[in-house]
């Protein structure tokens, strides 16, 4: 096992500088005919991400939540390489990437898919798919590949016997190690986990997730896990990022989400997260009302007050940017929110109930 061990060292994260970053990064996709667009002199787009900064330090585990609909998974194929953005700008360790990276850059950031069936090859074995990758990468010399491989089933929990088996012959939680073992395959830097547990029967997820942990510390992965459950995240991850129709809205270390939101949206997914004690009283304020908007029609101002609870007349024309509370000090700038009424006195208060004007706006 020494030689997947070895990946990386295990650095701190506070005050780490950041491994990967993003910076004014959106991504969008054109709507309907693309002919018919250009002869009425007009295209729609809708904005899937638009205009995000985010920063990944070196060893951290980094949780990206929200709706589904608010562009979590096409920002991760966009850090990854896989989607190709329209403006902005992507860092791994200092260096910008370019739109069309080297495969040395995109080595370094591997992603794990939501649904493990489709992304594993039916007509593979476990083995013929990892020798492929390792003989093509030149991971490891040709008479290491077969033992390299076992030693990755190994470090997911599976055994050597597994490696003649087909994707078809695993259960879910099966095939998702496999995905993972083929993801460390290549030694990366960054694991991307978008969803992987979502998929999964309860008890599994829990095994997947403890998976993860168990990875990061042994390897020194630096961990972006995707979810839309702030529950799931709160014991693996260390920050949050909230994202919210295409921008980030909080973002936290871990603790400071659960304890003391700050955006109101935030609230609201604390809120719609289940109790499972009797009598349990949510302290986090009414859950969500309505569906988000249509990312084709984005509302002017802030993008979650037509939803909001404590909306007041300038968030319908001032777009609130993402930061601190003014004049915080360096710990407390680590908790930035896009909220006009985010660091106002009692903002992490839990809220009443909107009036009945504001339900009507």
């Amino acid at each position: 096992m020494n030689s997947v061990n070895a990946m990386n060292p295990m650095t701190a994260v506070a005050g780490a500088e950041p491994l990967l970053s993003a910076r004014d990064v959106s991504v969008s996709f054109p709507v309907g005919s693309r002919v018919g667009a250009r002869m009425r002199g007009e295209e729609r787009l809708l904005r899937a991400v638009d205009g995000v900064d985010l920063e990944i330090r070196r060893g951290e585990a980094l949780a990206l939540v929200g709706e589904s609909g608010s562009g979590k998974s096409t920002l991760a194929l966009a850090l990854a390489g896989l989607q190709r953005t329209d403006r902005g700008e992507i860092r791994f360790d200092g260096k910008v990437l370019p739109a069309s990276r080297s495969r040395a850059d995109r080595r370094r950031i591997q992603m794990v898919f939501q649904d493990p069936y489709s992304s594993l090859n039916p007509r593979l074995t476990v083995g013929s798919m990892l020798r492929e990758l390792l003989r093509v990468h030149h991971v490891v010399p040709a008479n290491r590949v077969a033992t390299f491989s076992a030693e990755l089933l190994a470090l997911v929990g599976l055994g050597e016997a597994d490696l003649s088996a087909y994707p078809r012959q695993f259960s879910g939680g099966q095939r998702q190690r496999v995905a993972i073992a083929r993801a460390l395959a290549l030694r990366p830097d960054v694991l991307v986990a978008d969803e992987p547990v979502s998929a999964l029967d309860v008890s599994v997820q829990a095994t997947i997730l403890n998976l993860l942990s168990n990875l990061r510390d042994e390897l020194g992965l630096t961990l972006l896990l995707i979810s839309h459950n702030l529950a799931v995240v709160r014991h693996l991850c260390d920050r949050v990022a909230v994202m919210y129709l295409g921008r980030i809205v909080e973002v936290a270390p871990t603790e400071q989400i659960f304890s003391t939101p700050r955006h109101p949206y935030t609230r609201g997914l604390l809120a719609a997260i289940p109790r499972m004690t009797e009598g349990a009283v949510d302290s986090s304020g009414p859950a969500i009302a309505g569906d988000p908007p249509s990312p084709l029609r984005i509302p002017a101002g802030c993008r979650f007050r037509t939803r909001c609870p404590i909306a007041q007349p300038r968030c319908e024309t001032e777009d609130p940017v993402l930061a601190g509370a003014p004049g915080a000090g360096a710990g407390a700038a680590e908790h930035l929110a896009a909220c006009h009424f985010a660091f106002s006195s009692g903002a992490g208060a839990p809220r009443p109930d909107r009036s009945e004007n504001e339900q009507n706006a």
